[in-house]
């Protein structure tokens, strides 16, 4: 089913200016939606907790920073971006007390709605813009005159208004400018979540690991495996990215192609086919949000104890060594 894209002349710039707007939490996205909006002629103010170390660091940018709630009372859009595990408690004790009619609540990834953990009032506009890429990449391509590609959705529409206000704040934080995609909220969060452990995350950190212990157990040095399995990496990837698998195949050996058609089908294959299909079943009738808030509840017990057996691992100590030859990375 095809999508539909929306560019800058969809958009009605004086729609998101004409609010007074709440960025909640001033990390990787926090950021970058906040300095686009001010830079795109918005009214702006970051809401953090007292004390917050990001405080001095969003003053220092120009930006006006007051507490959540403070911030939450003035605004009439309030966007969440503190991390997932803790937008239930904001919401509930700072931002939903100070939430009047004809407001909108703003998110970037629809998990907490989604999956039910935040029911925001019938009488407010529920929204998502969310850019498709960290926040790093959506603030530095903005002030190079591009944009990071966004998704916008509308979970409940209470004004009438509620799509012209999604589709003028991905315009404010730069999106239209390469593309505003449009999606639902449960497309969102299923498919971000999917791609995130299949794929991008999960997926990827697994193959490199495989690959690199399969070439040192082998009796491979490590450098040589991690440059081959780890380090061209990216080079592989960015081929993708500039013009397809297609330019990535004409850009390799045929040796190198030859070798990707008879090898990649056993290292993906039906078994982990079925792996992803279970994976998204997982997604999709919550079972990962309650196993994911159970953890965090339990102090992040499980994702302390695989965190650190990553950093840990023989192929961090290898590139950390091999990173320290690069002088472009100091």
């Amino acid at each position: 089913m095809a999508v539909t894209i929306y560019y800058e002349q969809d958009c009605d710039p004086s729609v998101i200016r004409g609010k007074k707007i709440a960025v909640i939490g001033y990390g990787s996205q926090g950021h970058a939606h906040a300095l686009n909006l001010r830079d795109s002629g918005c009214d702006v103010r970051v809401g953090l907790r007292e004390g917050s170390s990001s405080w001095a660091a969003a003053e220092e940018a120009g930006l006006a920073v007051k507490t959540v709630e403070e911030a939450a009372e003035e605004a009439d859009l309030v966007m969440i971006l503190v991390p997932d595990e803790l937008q239930p408690q904001v919401y509930e004790e700072q931002i939903a007390p100070h939430l009047h009619a004809g407001d909108t609540l703003a998110f970037a990834h629809g998990f907490n709605v989604h999956y039910g953990y935040i029911t925001p009032p019938e009488d407010v506009d529920v929204i998502m813009c969310a850019p498709k890429g960290p926040g790093h990449i959506v603030r530095r391509q903005f002030t190079e005159g591009s944009g990071v590609p966004d998704l916008a959705c509308v979970a409940q529409d209470a004004s009438g208004r509620a799509w012209d206000t999604a589709l003028s704040y991905c315009w404010g934080v730069g999106g239209a400018r390469s593309g505003i995609i449009k999606a639902t909220f449960a497309q969102e969060t299923e498919e971000d979540l999917f791609g995130e452990q299949a794929v991008l995350c999960g997926g990827l950190v697994e193959l490199v690991k495989a690959g690199f212990e399969t070439l040192v157990e082998a009796g491979y040095p490590p450098e040589l495996a991690y440059f081959e399995c780890y380090h061209e990496m990216k080079m592989i990837v960015d081929l993708m990215y500039e013009s397809g698998i297609h330019f990535m195949n004409y850009s390799i050996s045929n040796t190198a192609e030859y070798g990707e058609y008879y090898a990649g089908p056993k290292v993906i294959n039906e078994q982990s086919r079925e792996a992803m299909r279970e994976i998204l079943a997982r997604i999709q009738d919550g079972s990962f949000a309650r196993a994911f808030m159970a953890d965090c509840a339990d102090g992040h017990k499980w994702l302390l104890e695989q965190r650190e057996a990553i950093n840990t691992h023989e192929i961090e100590q290898t590139g950390e060594r091999i990173r320290q030859m690069f002088s472009w990375t100091r």
